[in-house]
């Protein structure tokens, strides 16, 4: 049983795109991972973390998150920095303000 969970798990990562977005305030932070949590599907995947030190030094909190599509997060978010597609721990540049 626990073995397919964990390839599920495997494929979901693989199916979906990482994003991280960064911000200028906590509120920014704080009202789109609300904003992500409760929509339906992948961005439930939602959390807030620390931001890495490569990408931005202004909160101190970023957003991470899953899905297919980070141009909703964009339009829906306050006080947006960035945003940043992550891959094999590298993270691509896709916004600016």
């Amino acid at each position: 049983m626990r073995n397919q969970w964990v390839k599920r798990e495997a494929f979901k990562e693989r199916s979906m795109n990482n994003y991280i977005a960064t911000f200028y305030s906590h509120f920014g932070a704080l009202s789109l991972c609300k904003e992500l949590q409760q929509r339906e599907g992948a961005a439930n995947t939602a959390e807030l973390i620390p931001v890495p030190r490569e990408l931005s030094t202004s909160c101190g909190v970023c957003v991470s998150f899953q899905g297919d599509d980070w141009v909703c997060a964009k339009d829906v978010a306050i006080d947006l920095e960035g945003i940043y597609r992550v891959a094999g721990g590298r993270y691509e540049e896709l916004f600016t303000a």
